[in-house]
């Protein structure tokens, strides 16, 4: 068991040295146990290579089973010492969908189950749900993800937003020529494939490298808020930013649509068993109306 623990916190880190300052062991120490597990199972874990290690192929479906298994007893653990009869539920997802589509809704989640106890975590990119401590993630994507069960929430289309207050001091764009002009507030694209001008444009069937960007930000959130203050027109994520256009708070300008074929899923990652409080989280989330379908739109296949 010592070697299999050590096993585990090598291959999730990638390093023997970080792995032996999380056990509190020597370097040696952890050297020793995974080359004696090496020996006992007759094959290879790792590759060293000159800078760093890698998993072989049997190491990796050693890990994998590994980390489910930790999984699963962290989870029995935490219903046995759990203090309350309503479990916390750790939700992870993105800055902008944390700050946008959940926080302006807590207050009717606490409405339908005031005992809930919840905490938000914010994950800028994809990361292997295996070896992180979270009961339920919110993703962007295709749904096919190999560390967790997969749960559809909702699609997406994506459009130009503006504040109130711009749209007063400048003109509203007619063409896709006149949106390259203007003055875009861009988001970087992360991992989960999030889109950013240049894709948009490109979508549409706009190939161009002269948009003119005011604000460059690396998070979606930053961008959007950005928008908020008046300082140009960004891209809105319809599920995100729907709440700021219920309020007047950002302005959709037409016609202009995209509605890409990825959705947001849920995931519950392997090894965990959804609680009745999870469940009902998802259920809260599941709660959307159909975004609009009025407005002629490219579809992206």
């Amino acid at each position: 068991m010592t070697a299999l623990l050590q096993f585990e916190s090598v291959a999730r880190l990638k390093s023997f040295t970080q792995a032996a300052k999380e056990l509190g062991v020597t370097q040696a120490a952890v050297s020793k146990q995974i080359k004696v597990l090496e020996e006992n199972i007759g094959s290879s874990l790792f590759n060293r290579l000159p800078r760093g290690i890698e998993l072989t192929h049997e190491g990796q479906a050693l890990f994998a089973v590994i980390s489910k298994s930790l999984q699963k007893i962290a989870t029995i653990f935490d219903e046995i010492n759990h203090e309350s009869s309503h479990k916390e539920i750790t939700l992870g997802a993105t800055a902008s969908f944390s700050q946008f589509q959940i926080m302006p809704r807590l207050a009717a989640l606490r409405d339908a189950m005031p005992e809930l106890k919840l905490r938000l975590t914010t994950q800028m990119f994809t990361g292997d749900l295996r070896t992180q401590e979270t009961d339920i993630v919110v993703r962007y994507g295709d749904g096919q993800w190999v560390d967790g069960e997969s749960i559809f929430l909702f699609n997406e289309e994506i459009f130009p937003v503006c504040s109130p207050g711009w749209l007063a001091h400048n003109p509203a764009p007619t063409s896709l020529e006149e949106l390259a002009s203007a003055c875009l507030l861009e988001a970087d694209s992360t991992s989960e494939g999030w889109m950013n001008w240049q894709g948009w444009f490109k979508a549409l069937g706009l190939s161009t490298h002269k948009l003119n960007y005011t604000l460059r930000c690396n998070l979606h959130a930053n961008a959007v808020h950005a928008a908020l203050h008046g300082h140009g027109i960004g891209l809105g994520w319809g599920r995100v930013v729907e709440h700021l256009l219920t309020t007047g708070e950002l302005v959709r300008l037409e016609p202009f649509v995209v509605r890409p074929t990825d959705a947001y899923y849920v995931i519950i990652p392997d090894g965990r068993s959804a609680t009745p409080e999870a469940w009902a989280v998802i259920r809260w989330l599941q709660q959307r109306a159909p975004l609009s379908a009025t407005i002629e739109s490219t579809v992206i296949t």
